[in-house]
């Protein structure tokens, strides 16, 4: 039996840092376990532009501390400027674009509400090597919410992928077998992030013993089976997927309310909870890859010279810190990071 584990710093490919107090209090624990990580967009005011995005980066670094490099994204609307956009790539602000669909999840009013709208915009991406990272679900009040990433497969993505081939992009939070299927066979331009929560979870515990507010989070938890095909999609070793957290923090009154914000806040403990997926499913040996190689790769970024070192130890999580409630609170996770240390 394996009892400890070392590997290059991993990086966070996808975590939402909030802005102002928030940032504060959640991105020191996002620094703490990852080296990089790419910053979402979606602040009340979005990240639209260049600019943005560099002011942006600023606050974010000011809250990590050192040793941190946050990945700054920008947020695509109906009237992004192509030119800017690129521009902000060339110059190393920008790493990346984010598509939400309007009304998708949190702070997404002002996303993209016809795919044809923006594919100026994605061609020249394309033409830049930029990628492009998606928020796969559509919003038709008609569509079954636990449909709406399938749907969105078929009518947007799949098409979008035929249509511009070179465009690299990174379909986030997958949450089923669907999703799973799409990106395994699109061809090495398109990989997914998955996050732990869809690893450890499927709906059933959205209602165990009462509604769980503090494990709704959007795309929502799905059926067992999804669950099953992102264990397998993730300790596949396919450079095609690998870790993103989505970590999503509120505050607890917020999330324990009649209209409860999605999102949940996993960054404390995040690769504990990797880890008692991988050791759970046999698969511990490919877990350097998912969580510390194949993120760098399809980014066209060096794996971290640093490395992490997780030993197999009782580590309990607490039921709140500050005004957070953390993924798997209460819990004792079987997995310990030993270095670098947790603030």
């Amino acid at each position: 039996m394996t009892d400890t584990l070392t590997l290059p710093q991993p990086d966070d490919w996808h975590v939402h840092l909030r802005d102002g107090a928030m940032l504060a209090a959640v991105a020191p624990f996002t620094a703490a376990q990852f080296a990089r990580a790419i910053v979402m967009p979606n602040l009340r005011e979005p990240v639209t532009t260049t600019a943005l995005a560099a002011a942006y980066r600023d606050r974010v670094r000011a809250a990590a501390g050192p040793g941190f490099t946050p990945l700054m994204t920008a947020y695509l609307t109906d009237t992004t400027d192509a030119a800017d956009l690129v521009a902000g790539h060339r110059d190393g602000v920008l790493t990346a674009v984010k598509l939400y669909p309007a009304n998708a999840t949190t702070n997404s009013a002002a996303g993209v509400t016809d795919i044809a709208r923006v594919m100026p915009v994605l061609a020249a991406m394309a033409d830049a090597g930029m990628p492009l990272l998606v928020h796969g679900e559509v919003t038709d009040a008609e569509v079954d919410i636990f449909d709406r990433e399938a749907v969105f497969i078929d009518r947007v993505l799949s098409p979008l992928a035929e249509r511009l081939p070179e465009l690299r992009i990174v379909f986030e939070h997958i949450t089923t077998a669907d999703a799973a299927a799409f990106v395994a066979d699109a061809g090495p331009n398109v990989a997914a992030t998955i996050t732990p929560h869809h690893l450890h979870h499927s709906r059933n515990a959205l209602f165990a013993g009462g509604i769980r507010p503090h494990l709704y989070c959007l795309p929502v938890l799905k059926r067992e089976r999804h669950r099953l095909a992102l264990i397998a999609a993730a300790t596949s070793g396919s450079p095609q997927f690998f870790l993103g957290t989505d970590s999503a923090p509120h505050a607890a009154y917020t999330k324990e309310a009649a209209c409860g914000c999605a999102g949940i806040w996993n960054a404390p403990f995040a690769l504990e909870s990797y880890v008692a997926v991988f050791d759970a499913a046999g698969a511990l040996d490919k877990l350097e890859g998912f969580a510390s190689r194949h993120g760098p790769a399809f980014y066209g970024l060096p794996v971290n010279p640093d490395t992490v070192k997780l030993e197999r130890a009782p580590t309990p999580v607490p039921d709140r810190i500050g005004d957070l409630v953390p993924f798997h609170a209460g819990e004792t996770l079987a997995w310990r990071l030993v270095s670098p240390l947790l603030p």
